[in-house]
């Protein structure tokens, strides 16, 4: 097993925080459930999977812990940190949108030590014997103020029930829950507050901007010109507004990705696929973008609709000033709108300036390649491709994700059209595949 220390060198992370600090003491020099309370972004995920990685046994097969997070993008992102430990615990995945019966034989081929699980798709795999739930020892539950809200609390329940032998519970959440349902089980728990981080709040400028119409539209166009092409998310209430707002900034000229419940799991996919990588420096969302997402270097958080609530606000300025970082939270008032409550009374006015540049192309943008983990496909094979056939230097190719029957790669946004040109019809380890843009 390997230490922490050889972990954190393996990641590159030179020191743990406090609250990190804090939450391993905890979790391995007692036997007490733990509650984490951290703001977004202070690096909760690696917090609990340190500690839990030297209390599972690499040796022994079956699932030790389970962790149950909200959405399918945490379980992801919650499994990617532990493939990125190299610590020789496994992990997976598991959640709702795909047949559980494919779970289950990659279950089977992996055997996990631990399961990253939304509480429906938990529930189906422990209903149908596809792991021994008896033997689970360490229940994780991420963004517990989500998962044990009324939309999951029947599940929750269900899944708590069905895990008799869990010795240690360990919660995290950026925002206190009211209460925790005693179906939950927390006994004693030793309590990590680190909510009030003055220095985090340091680290974010809030501003007001007035719109003198009802319709905000072109005052968010005329802000985002002003931003330039920095990482900006702007959150929206509604679906539908989304939709429109997206429509609006892609007709005056941004590269633009929407984000919201109603989309599919492959659209959700294609759109954060394009801000990771900067092909789309504007993210248009609903919430559902304010939790559980690895999104790195997000410069701008805009209210274009207030958040309807303090654990919404909160949850949304979490996506800038990650780390050490810092970032900027821009609330957009219509004639009639004031700022809520919960928000800070003495927020800086921002001022547009009088002349405004037009809006600028991303830094990069997103070729599909018809290829992927299935076909044996490396990073390194798609860099040479790139390089070999599409006339690119390394330093213009950009983040890449390679999924099991497909690949996405960033290249300089300048570059792409003549990448498409010059790979039509050539293979890429022996293989004719498929190059396109994503639009």
């Amino acid at each position: 097993m390997m230490t922490q220390q050889q972990i954190l060198s393996k990641l590159g992370v030179d020191a743990l925080s406090a609250m990190q600090t804090a939450a391993s003491d905890a979790i391995m020099q007692s036997k007490a459930d733990v509650i984490i309370l951290s703001p977004t972004g202070s690096g909760k995920t690696l917090a609990y999977l340190l500690p839990v990685v030297q209390l599972v046994d690499e040796n022994d097969s079956q699932v030790q812990a389970v962790v149950i997070v909200p959405s399918r993008e945490l379980a992801l992102q919650s499994e990617k940190v532990l493939l990125s430990m190299g610590c020789g615990v496994r992990g997976m995945a598991v959640y709702g949108g795909r047949p559980a019966m494919d779970e289950h034989r990659e279950m089977r081929k992996r055997a996990p030590h631990i399961l990253f699980a939304t509480p429906g798709r938990l529930n189906d795999h422990i209903g149908k014997g596809n792991f021994s739930a008896d033997l689970v020892r360490y229940l994780v539950i991420d963004e517990f103020d989500k998962c044990l809200n009324m939309g999951f609390r029947d599940e929750m329940e269900q899944a708590m029930n069905a895990l008799p032998a869990v010795q240690r519970r360990i919660l995290l959440s950026a925002t206190d829950a009211n209460e925790i349902p005693r179906f939950v089980h927390v006994e004693s728990a030793v309590r990590l507050d680190y909510l009030d981080n003055d220095e985090a709040d340091e680290r974010i400028k809030e501003y007001v901007l007035q719109s003198e119409e009802k319709d905000k539209l072109n005052t968010l166009f005329q802000l985002l010109c002003a931003l330039g092409d920095d990482s900006s998310i702007v959150f929206l209430n509604y679906r539908d507004s989304v939709q429109r707002a997206e429509s609006f900034l892609r007709q005056s000229g941004f590269v633009t990705s929407a984000y919201h419940g109603g989309m599919d799991q492959k659209q959700r996919e294609d759109a954060l696929f394009k801000f990771r990588n900067g092909s789309a420096n504007i993210l248009i969302s609903t919430d559902l973008a304010s939790r559980g997402l690895d999104i790195p270097e997000v410069r701008h958080i805009i209210h274009y609709h207030l958040p309807l609530g303090e654990d919404e606000y909160v949850h949304r300025i979490g996506r800038t000033a990650r780390w050490k970082d810092t970032g900027d939270s821009f609330f957009i008032l219509g004639p009639e709108e004031q700022l809520p409550v919960f928000v800070p009374s003495d927020i800086e006015e921002f001022t547009l300036p009088g002349q405004l540049p037009q809006p600028l192309p991303p830094k990069m943008a997103t070729l599909y390649i018809g290829k992927g983990k299935k076909d044996k496909l490396s990073k390194g094979d798609i860099v040479g491709f790139l390089c070999k056939k599409g006339g690119l230097k390394s330093s213009e190719i950009g983040r890449i994700d390679i999924t099991d029957r497909f690949t996405y790669v960033a290249v300089k946004y300048d570059k792409a059209r003549s990448v498409i040109n010059q790979t039509k019809g050539e293979k890429i380890k022996g293989i004719k595949t498929l190059v396109e843009m994503v639009k």
